[in-house]
């Protein structure tokens, strides 16, 4: 008598973080390790600070068959007009693209973190604004490496339904004010991407 065959579900591709620097490196490496995401996520799909530099990142892994969740800074849209371009190119054309997810904030991650702590969405111009009303709640808080690769920070702000809080006020908010942050679909992604 032969065995039955088991029909396997087939699951669907892990999806890889690219981001602009290490800040977002080190955030989604420590939120898988915390949460046990099913991303990937290297640094060699980090440090890409501009349009042109996330653009071909985003090829790279869709040739290769790949889902891309993209995080990035949008500062730089106020000030360098080209890039504001680009950006807005850039979301053009993956806007209808399932295997691609564009998550900017403004002026920078750092706006994310924030809404972990507190309620605002008053205008930060620059990620130094940002980091500076971050540091309250974060004592010691720089996008340095020797601080950055500490799990402890990312721990802290995913406890106590601070993350809840920061996705609420993230969706509340949305992206039409001068700070917002996309990074709460990036988690819906990932957590939608189950094992």
């Amino acid at each position: 008598m032969g065995r039955s065959s088991e029909t396997k579900k087939a699951r669907a591709p892990m999806p890889i973080v690219i981001g602009a620097g290490i800040t977002e490196q080190w955030y989604f490496s420590h939120l898988k390790e915390l949460h046990g995401y099913r991303i990937k996520v290297r640094p060699r799909f980090f440090g890409t600070e501009t349009a042109d530099g996330l653009s071909k990142k985003i090829k790279e892994v869709l040739e290769d068959g790949g889902t891309v969740i993209c995080v990035f800074d949008a500062d730089v849209s106020t000030w360098n007009d080209a890039e504001k371009e680009k950006l807005k190119l850039l979301r053009i054309k993956y806007q209808k693209n399932k295997k691609v997810l564009l998550c900017d904030s403004m002026p920078s991650i750092e706006y994310w973190f924030l809404l972990h702590y507190e309620e605002t969405n008053c205008h930060l111009g620059t990620s130094q604004a940002a980091i500076r009303r971050l540091r309250k709640h974060i004592p010691g808080f720089e996008k340095k490496e020797r601080f950055l690769r500490q799990i402890k920070w990312v721990e802290e702000m995913s406890g106590g339904g601070k993350q809840d809080a920061a996705r609420e006020r993230a969706e509340h908010f949305g992206s039409d004010c001068e700070s917002y942050s996309k990074i709460h679909l990036a988690l819906e992604r990932i957590e939608s991407n189950p094992d």
